[in-house]
C-alpha cells in the first residue's frame, strides 16, 4: 500500500503588503482546501516560496497548516536545504510540528559536485535521522541537478524513503523510476501538463499547483486512467491544459497567487525579489478561469 498516493497541492504562502506572513489568510486558505477533495497538502515547496522564508516563518506556516487540517489528512513539509545538517534539523522541526512526511529537494548550489553517490549519502543521512517518512524531490528546473534512476532505485530500498515527486515532464524517466522501485514506493507527478502521461507510466498521484484550483478534475484524471479510459482522460487533460500551463511554467508563483485570488482564496503578494502579477497576467488568468467557470463567487467547491 502506497502511503502518500493521491492528489496533493503545493500551497502558496500569502504575504501582506508589508512583506509579513499573512497568518489569517493562510488559515482561511487551508480550511477551504480541507473542504475540497484533496488528499492532503504540501507546504514549504517551491510554490510556497520556501527558499524565501526564514526558519521561524517556515515553522509558523507548518504550525498553522497542521492546526487547520484534520489529523487524517496528510501534511507533507518541504525541508530541503543545501547542507545535510540543515536538512536534518528542518526535517526534525517539521516532524515536531505535526508533518506526516518530509519532501526533500536535491541540494544544487555546488551542482557540478552533486554526483549520484553524493545524493545517496545525503538522502540516507536525512532518512536515518528523520522521525517521519521522507520523499525525494526532483526539481531540476530550479536546482539545476537531477536524481538518476539508479540513485532513486538505491534510495528506494531505505525503509524510511517512501516515494518521490518528479517535477519534470520526461515520461520515460518517470516510467524508469516506477520500474526500478518497489511497488509500495510512491511516484508523484509534478507537471500538470503531462499528468495523464505520467499516470499511464505508473505514477500514483501528483503534487500540482493546478490541484489547488481544480482538485476534482485531478482526481477525475486519475480515475479515468485507472479505468483505462484514455480518450476521456486526454480530453480532460486538453481542457485544463491552458490553465495548467499558466499557473505553472508560464507565470509561476505570481500567476498562481493571482489565480487563487480570483477564485476566492487569498493569494497574497509574492516575496521580493519576485514581482506581483501584472495587470495583463491577471487578465489572462481571469479569462482562463472564466472559461472553466471558476471565477469567484463560485470558485473551488470540491
Amino acid at each position: 500500500m502506497q502511503r502518500f498516493a493521491g492528489v496533493f497541492t503545493p500551497i502558496v504562502t500569502p504575504f501582506t503588503v508589508d512583506d509579513q506572513l499573512d497568518e489569517r489568510a493562510l488559515r482561511a486558505n487551508v480550511a477551504r482546501w480541507m473542504r475540497s477533495s484533496l488528499t492532503g497538502l504540501v507546504v514549504l515547496g517551491s510554490n510556497g516560496e520556501a527558499p524565501q522564508l526564514e526558519d521561524h516563518e517556515a515553522d509558523r506556516v507548518l504550525v498553522i497548516a497542521r492546526e487547520e487540517m484534520p489529523s487524517d489528512r496528510p501534511l507533507i513539509a518541504g525541508t530541503g536545504r543545501e547542507s545535510t545538517r540543515a536538512t536534518i534539523e528542518a526535517t526534525r522541526r517539521a516532524a515536531s510540528f505535526g508533518a506526516d512526511a518530509a519532501i526533500v529537494r536535491t541540494p544544487g548550489f555546488f551542482r557540478q559536485q552533486m554526483t549520484a553517490d553524493v545524493f545517496i549519502r545525503h538522502y540516507t543521512a536525512v532518512a536515518d535521522a528523520s522521525p517521519i517518512p521522507v520523499l525525494l524531490y526532483n526539481v531540476s528546473g530550479f536546482t539545476g541537478v537531477s536524481l538518476s534512476a539508479e540513485a532513486v532505485e538505491r534510495l528506494s530500498r531505505h525503509p524510511n524513503i517512501v516515494g518521490m515527486k518528479e517535477s519534470g515532464s520526461d515520461i520515460g524517466l518517470i516510467a524508469e523510476f516506477v520500474a526500478r522501485t518497489p511497488d509500495d514506493f510512491t511516484v508523484l507527478a509534478g507537471s500538470a501538463t503531462t499528468f495523464v502521461h505520467a499516470l499511464a507510466a505508473g505514477a500514483t498521484g501528483c503534487v500540482l499547483a493546478l490541484a489547488a484550483i481544480m482538485p476534482r478534475e485531478c482526481h477525475e484524471l486519475m480515475r479515468l486512467v485507472a479505468e483505462g479510459n484514455l480518450a476521456d482522460a486526454r480530453a480532460l487533460q486538453r481542457r485544463v491544459l491552458p490553465l495548467a500551463k499558466a499557473v505553472g511554467t508560464t507565470y509561476g508563483v505570481a500567476g498562481l497567487k493571482a489565480a487563487l485570488t480570483l477564485v476566492g482564496f487569498t493569494g497574497g503578494l509574492p516575496r521580493p525579489p519576485l514581482m506581483p502579477a501584472s495587470d495583463e497576467t491577471v487578465m489572462v488568468m481571469r479569462r482562463l478561469l472564466d472559461m472553466l467557470g471558476l471565477v469567484a463567487p463560485t470558485g473551488l467547491v470540491d
